[in-house]
């Protein structure tokens, strides 16, 4: 389905929870609410909702959440997510600490893919970021994803001055002995904009430090249909990618909505517009009236984000990474 600017809508990115088992400083400051497992959409509801989508041209589906794989038989919902007809492609993003435990799993219910997010690569700094996380499992997560070809596998990392920029060789590095594709995501004001701007590096400078010293090439689109752009690493297995959702937006080539975990359908990451489903759903809406609600919902989905111009006052914890 087109949207009223002529974008095709095939991409879905389902938040299964806001909790998290780490507590990064940028992505959850301060107190934030839980919310109770009675707020939260059912497994049963997100397929409805998944299945209302399809005849509209759903292709495309990420699970995140918070952590996704805090929630309880996650696998079930991925076997049925994958089972559904037209339905070309699942992934998941996580931080990586769970997956061990549950990589073999998730191969056999039928995800197609990964991306872990990770901001260090130095155990003590990874600990304070995330308050208390263990590298060593995310290393274990990594290795394993590309064992059971869950791949293209791709990290993803905030790059914070004063905090991990000075890692962006290490970074470098680790694609020369790993077959990943490393992709820095400029931090977004989703709340403390005075701190936002004392840590926020642009896509260009990070292009420009790198430039200086490696042989960056322009190389393909990785896997999906995300936003990053590419750059092949001579001698290098894997690639480097950024994201610029502030210094160079993409936004006239957007093709995702979002549902958070509570059954908001957000029509944009910052852009406080959303349709609540979950109250359509405990009414008893049927799947063909849910698909015009959707239908609506992406008519209305607006030409581009906010930021910059207002304030967010919200998390990705509760808006769903």
């Amino acid at each position: 389905m087109l949207d009223s600017f002529n974008r095709e809508i095939n991409y879905l990115r389902i938040s299964v929870t806001d909790k998290c088992n780490l507590n990064c400083f940028y992505c959850k400051p301060g107190n934030i609410k839980e919310f109770l497992p009675g707020d939260i959409l059912t497994f049963e509801e997100i397929l409805k909702v998944v299945q209302a989508f399809l005849p509209l041209g759903l292709k495309k589906v990420r699970i995140t959440g918070g952590e996704p794989l805090v929630r309880k038989n996650l696998i079930f919902l991925i076997e049925k997510i994958t089972s559904l007809p037209g339905i070309d492609d699942l992934a998941l993003t996580t931080n990586g600490i769970l997956f061990p435990k549950y990589a073999k799993d998730l191969k056999s219910s039928g995800l197609s893919r990964v991306n872990f997010s990770l901001d260090s690569l130095n155990p003590d700094k990874f600990r304070s970021i995330t308050g208390g996380g263990d590298l060593k499992n995310v290393l274990e997560a990594i290795n394993l994803a590309l064992e059971l070809d869950l791949t293209p596998v791709k990290i993803n990392t905030v790059l914070l001055r004063k905090v991990n920029l000075e890692e962006i060789d290490a970074f470098v590095d680790f694609i020369y002995r790993y077959p990943v594709h490393w992709r820095f995501i400029e931090l977004m004001p989703l709340n403390d904009r005075e701190k936002w701007q004392q840590q926020f590096v642009s896509v260009t400078e990070i292009i420009e430090t790198l430039s200086g010293k490696y042989d960056l090439k322009p190389g393909k689109t990785v896997g999906g249909s995300g936003p990053a752009r590419y750059y092949e690493v001579t001698g290098a297995l894997g690639t480097i990618g950024v994201i610029s959702p502030l210094s160079n937006h993409f936004c006239e080539y957007c093709n995702r909505l979002r549902l958070t975990s509570t059954g908001k359908l957000r029509l944009c990451l910052a852009k406080n517009q959303e349709v609540d489903l979950r109250s359509l759903l405990r009414a008893g809406i049927s799947r063909e009236e849910l698909s015009g609600v959707l239908r609506e919902a992406i008519l209305r989905k607006p030409r581009a984000h906010e930021f910059g111009e207002k304030d967010f006052l919200n998390t990705m914890a509760n808006i769903g990474g």
